[in-house]
């Protein structure tokens, strides 16, 4: 037995050690293979190396460390997956503001376009004349000269073409008159080619090369004889443009039903997808006649309210999870992170409590099968 040992520590190491053999099986190496050198080891250890063959340290060092039995990944991936640091946040250099531009909008809109000035000092409420892929037109200067970055210009930036004169403002105001003539030559000629298209709003280009018609209607128009009558008539460029209920209702405005303005008239600058999803999130009743606007579809302010909600929901807890109060476990059946009060209706008596973000302690999600009519389907944009 003495000799044995001896022999054993006699003889050079090439796993026959059983201990050892078991440790480089488990590593995934066999028969003597090199493995790639762990990272992050010890100064110290270079030194043991010289006398020390290098297989044998590095399977010491690996007798405690855990491993999956797959054969090790190159030095590279190692780093990547066990040594990882966060990437640092780089913050990106402002941008350097060095363009010149004044924001003009339109009639019946909310919108505000940038022009290049062109070298003419524009002060808010003055009106001035452009060229847009329209035509001529006729605009309220919205945002006097300021210098912006480059990521907010739309490039080819377009230059105005003059301030407004008293003869522009006058030809303004023809333009108007023009229009509301214009009206009735439409709905003849609509009804003798026998469409069923709705007027909306009539508008002139300021120097009167163009007249775009906007209407409503149900599904696609073929009006290509009703453009020839009416380019018989008026002798200038006809443009018939189809718009949605949206748009009728941004270019007519109104009041809505929180008692001010619509938001689309007054500051959306384009209209964003609207969802019944989003009046779930924001415990609203979902009825069509609470949820919808004037124009029949789902209110803009779901949309730009979402993101609100979203942040603050992240750290607060929704309806239909299962939490652990106080008073026993229950499930939420109403949040307001607006109140900070959540209704909770318990396991035992089903009796519905309130409680505070504090108070509760989440343990999962309900599973709920959300249904939505049909009424309500209707009410979000295709």
């Amino acid at each position: 037995m003495e000799n044995h040992e001896n022999n054993n520590q006699k003889r050079p190491y090439k796993g026959g050690n059983h201990k050892n053999h078991y440790n480089r099986h488990r590593n995934g190496k066999h028969h003597g293979k090199p493995r790639n050198k762990p990272m992050g080891e010890a100064a110290e250890n270079n030194e043991l190396e010289e006398t020390v063959p290098a297989e044998s340290v590095k399977v010491q060092q690996q007798e405690n460390s855990f491993s999956t039995g797959f054969s090790p990944e190159p030095e590279e991936e190692r780093k990547y997956m066990f040594d990882y640091e966060p990437e640092q946040t780089i913050e990106k250099p402002k941008e350097d503001a060095n363009i010149e531009v004044v924001g003009i909008k339109f009639r019946n809109g909310s919108k505000i376009y940038y022009f290049s000035p062109n070298g003419i000092s524009f002060e808010k409420g003055e009106h001035a004349i452009v060229e847009t892929v329209r035509g001529v037109e006729y605009g309220e200067v919205a945002l006097g000269n300021k210098m912006v970055g480059e990521s907010e210009v739309v490039f080819p930036l377009k230059p105005v073409l003059r301030k407004s004169t008293k003869e522009d403002d006058q030809r303004n105001t023809e333009n108007r008159k023009l229009e509301e003539s214009a009206k009735p030559i439409w709905h003849e000629k609509v009804k003798k080619n026998g469409l069923d298209m709705q007027l909306v709003d009539v508008e002139y280009t300021h120097d009167n090369a163009k007249l775009c018609f906007y209407f409503t209607a149900d599904g696609r128009v073929d009006f290509r004889e009703l453009v020839k009558d009416l380019a018989g008539v008026f002798r200038t460029r006809i443009e018939l443009r189809q718009i949605g209920v949206r748009d009728e209702a941004k270019l007519f405005g109104g009041l809505g039903s929180c008692g001010r303005p619509f938001c689309c008239n007054t500051f959306l600058p384009d209209f964003a997808q609207v969802s019944i999803k989003m009046a779930k999130e924001q415990n609203l009743s979902l009825s069509s006649s609470k949820i919808s606007g004037a124009c029949g579809r789902l209110m803009c302010c779901l949309r730009f309210e979402q993101d609100t909600y979203e942040r603050e929901y992240a750290t607060f807890p929704k309806v239909d999870t299962i939490v652990d109060t106080p008073k026993g476990r229950g499930v939420i059946v109403e949040s307001s992170f607006l109140t900070g009060r959540i209704k909770v209706k318990m396991n035992n008596d089903q009796s519905l409590k309130i409680f505070g973000k504090t108070e509760l302690k989440p343990l999962g999600m309900i599973k709920v099968k959300e249904e939505v009519s049909e009424d309500l389907k209707k009410l979000e944009d295709k």
